[in-house]
């Protein structure tokens, strides 16, 4: 399996791994949690590639990446299972998807699903000024929030983007304390309260099991 490194999943994703008859095409900012998945599963019959986790700062690109990604991999594999969730693409993802004739994950983003969007949707009627971060985006923090939002430039503009924020929500995925204090600083830099919230993989988990033992018919 090729090493992972943030920097090449975030900027150029992750060609596929292993052997499997069915493909996860994958959002670069999950690929520790599917493969810790995969292999803490025994799901050797699934096989992941992930497009650049830098498409998230140009979500009206997904659609368009998810659809030349299947188109180039379909013949290849007898499934292909989408794991992003609506991610900015207000809609058009899901569109997409249905006219190719393959299932994705359901929710608004990863910070639902992995809190559980049931859950998630509960907590939004109050938390709607939480700024949320997961494990990968407290490794990437310059790459994904800083320097996009031109901070490494101007951190005066700070209080314009997050004047409206109250707190910042780590959703863990693992138990690092490495990963908490850096997810601190984060908060400390953005001058936003800090919350810590141990979600593993939520439904994540969940729906990857159920791509993986579908029910028989």
């Amino acid at each position: 399996m090729q090493p992972l490194d943030d920097t090449t999943l975030t900027d150029t994703g992750l060609a596929p791994t292993g052997n499997g008859k069915i493909l996860l095409l994958a959002c670069g900012a999950l690929a520790r949690e599917i493969l810790a998945l995969i292999e803490i599963n025994g799901w050797h019959h699934m096989t992941l590639s992930c497009l650049p986790a830098i498409l998230h700062i140009r979500p009206e690109k997904i659609p368009q990446a998810v659809e030349d990604a299947v188109h180039k991999h379909r013949d290849s594999y007898e499934q292909i299972f989408v794991v992003y969730a609506d991610c900015g693409t207000g809609g058009l993802l899901q569109q997409k998807c249905a006219d190719l004739g393959v299932e994705m994950v359901q929710g608004p983003h990863c910070y639902s699903f992995f809190e559980g969007n049931a859950r998630f949707a509960e907590l939004a009627e109050e938390e709607f000024t939480a700024f949320y971060l997961t494990d990968f985006l407290v490794r990437q923090f310059d790459a994904f929030v800083w320097k996009p939002m031109g901070l490494d430039r101007h951190p005066d503009l700070r209080d314009m983007y997050f004047g409206n924020y109250t707190k910042l929500v780590y959703q863990a995925q693992t138990d690092d304390p490495a990963l908490t204090a850096k997810a601190k600083a984060c908060a400390a830099r953005l001058g936003l309260t800090f919350e810590r919230r141990f979600t593993g993989y939520g439904d994540l988990q969940h729906t990857l099991a159920a791509t993986a033992n579908p029910p028989s018919v």
